[in-house]
């Protein structure tokens, strides 16, 4: 099956493309479709992840229903083929990879909830002994489970790297109540989602929530819990010390940081195999946490 890296729908006004998604405008709703583009080092790669737009729309549908007890989200419709029908006829390639979502007003905020220590918080930690302005214990090491898990936001920026900020910074753009609401609402949905994760054998070491405000009430949008947003670890090889495995595209970043390339455009293509091994990583993700595989189609 080869990879959807382009998405056109010219019968649907383009409300915004983004590095994976494309947004259309239904009228009263908005139709996200999910690419197979992957990026690293933020650089979209020559070379796209078959299924892997699939297993973003289809999993995201799936923590949407899972989490719905904890808050409301965005979601209207994500059927296999709920796109318009005379759409599905003219893209067949639509099916698995659309979603039906309210219009929202969307905070600029990533809310991002982390319990173990990793990625760009063991970093800052490794500087400064603090996450995101809250000071930690000494002696963490790489990959350590958290005391508690932390909430440290992040302003959603247009162009780049996001930029961590503090909740008081949270607070002074968004409210104070308001960022209460937001760091608490993102710490109860990542503690349920690590619950079900773990009985699966499944680590959820960190992720990030996008909230918008439908009608004045605060709803979870975009996408939920995906190994995009995600960083999930195999509990059989969890070791404190050292990062594991993951079930995302830490594999092509790791192939990748052995080329001879600056990380600037353009990106090198990637091998079959790295293609082959990053797509059983997306599709063994799904099947762990859903406790089926991805439906073919």
């Amino acid at each position: 099956m080869n990879a959807c890296t382009e998405i056109s729908i010219p019968e649907l006004p383009l409300v915004r493309q983004g590095k994976v998604r494309s947004v259309y405008d239904l009228g009263s709703s908005y139709l996200f479709v999910a690419s197979d583009r992957i990026s690293a080092f933020d650089c979209i790669l020559p070379d796209g992840i078959p299924r892997k737009g699939q297993v973003l729309t289809q999993l995201s549908a799936w923590w949407f229903d899972y989490l719905r007890e904890w808050t409301p989200h965005h979601r209207l419709d994500s059927r296999w083929n709920c796109a318009p029908v005379d759409l599905l006829r003219q893209h067949p390639w639509l099916g698995g990879r659309c979603m039906v979502v309210r219009k929202a007003e969307v905070l600029p905020v990533e809310c991002v909830a982390r319990g173990f220590l990793a990625g760009s918080g063991w970093a800052e930690y490794q500087q400064t002994g603090a996450v995101a302005g809250q000071r930690l214990r000494p002696g963490y090491q790489l990959g350590d489970r958290l005391d508690a898990p932390l909430f440290t936001p992040a302003h959603k920026a247009t162009t780049g790297h996001d930029e961590n900020i503090t909740f008081e910074e949270l607070a002074s753009r968004v409210g104070a109540d308001r960022a209460a609401q937001l760091r608490d609402v993102t710490l109860t949905l990542y503690r349920e989602a690590a619950k079900h994760a773990a009985s699966h054998g499944i680590l959820l070491a960190d992720t990030k929530f996008e909230f918008g405000l439908v009608d004045g009430t605060l709803t979870l949008v975009d996408e939920a819990l995906t190994p995009d947003s995600s960083r999930y670890w195999p509990q059989s090889t969890w070791t404190p010390g050292r990062s594991p495995p993951s079930f995302d595209k830490q594999f092509v970043r790791d192939y990748l940081e052995g080329l001879d390339w600056n990380k600037t455009p353009p990106a090198p293509a990637l091998p079959a195999d790295v293609v082959a091994r990053t797509q059983e990583k997306y599709l063994d993700a799904f099947r762990a946490i859903t406790g089926h595989p991805l439906p073919d189609g």
